[in-house]
């Protein structure tokens, strides 16, 4: 006589945020969560993608779920409030907000939430997270929205940052040509296959940045699956971008501006008509340490 086993529910033998059933994003939209190493670029990543979105004419949502709440500041032009202290200042009374306190207009269009995060040593992302989530569906700032871009903290991939997974369609690891931002990614790939077995979420690809090469990348790609979408060497156009505040589709033209452009906005078009979801598997620690470096 065989038995089988009840697959475990999510979280299950560990401290995670559950998703509230009312949170979930309409279907139909394009929801990406944007992971990697922290100092990686992810925002920078995050704020330009949500740009060219925009240019292709979508309406596009970007979170920052970061307590430094500066992922959308190259869209805004400047640091806004984060939902979790509108909350506060309300008690926490959802009712009493309008959208304009939370929710803000940047660049062509793109309308950005802060979700900020809980006091340092307390509290959980992933709280964070779904209440900024919950938020926006109460007001039905999620009804028309096109896309919807998750710029998520660091490399953490505990249960409440890996909380936007539970809303995501892809993840796009951003990644750079060297051992710690590989050893990362591989980290996320674990996280992201754990969710797909109660989530929606599959890995949508690699964005390469800050690097000339790529050769410890594709390697790692080649062993596990994985699939880099997007390559951006270390522009210094990138790099004044921010320091000026603005995305790179508001720089000076220029031959090198107008190359990142253009990555960005092949990027965007691949995630919007042809991204094929990825069945990657991640290495163990030891298979990482043997597969990277030099002969």
């Amino acid at each position: 006589m065989t038995s089988t086993l009840a697959r475990p529910a999510d979280g299950e033998g560990s401290v995670q945020v559950q998703q509230d059933p009312s949170a979930q994003i309409r279907e139909g939209a394009l929801v990406i969560a944007v992971y990697g190493k922290g100092g990686i670029g992810k925002s920078t990543t995050s704020s330009n993608l949500s740009a060219a979105f925009s240019k292709l004419g979508k309406k596009v949502l970007q979170i920052g779920c970061d307590p430094k709440h500066d992922s959308t500041f190259t869209l805004t032009h400047k640091m806004v409030p984060t939902v979790i202290d509108i909350l506060e200042e309300v008690d926490f009374h959802s009712e009493e907000l309008r959208p304009d306190d939370f929710m803000f207009q940047g660049f062509n269009g793109v309308m950005c939430v802060e979700s900020g995060g809980p006091p340092a040593g307390t509290g959980c992302g992933g709280y964070v997270t779904g209440q900024t989530v919950k938020l926006l569906k109460e007001h039905h700032l999620l009804e028309d929205t096109d896309v919807v871009i998750f710029d998520v903290l660091g490399d953490v991939v505990c249960g409440g940052f890996a909380a936007p997974l539970q809303h995501a369609n892809y993840c796009l690891i951003v990644t750079a040509n060297d051992f710690d931002s590989i050893f990362a990614m591989n980290r996320i790939v674990a996280a992201i296959q754990a969710k797909a077995k109660n989530y929606k979420v599959r890995l949508g690809g690699v964005v390469a940045n800050r690097s000339a090469e790529l050769d410890q990348i594709e390697k790692f790609n080649n062993r596990t699956g994985l699939k880099t979408m997007a390559h951006f060497r270390d522009v210094d156009a990138i790099r004044r971008s921010r320091l000026k505040k603005c995305t790179i589709f508001e720089m000076e033209p220029s031959e090198e501006v107008i190359a990142v452009q253009n990555e960005y906005l092949s990027l965007a078009k691949k995630l919007s008509e042809s991204v094929k979801p990825l069945e990657a598997e991640p290495l163990k620690d030891r298979e990482i340490f043997d597969l990277l470096g030099f002969d």
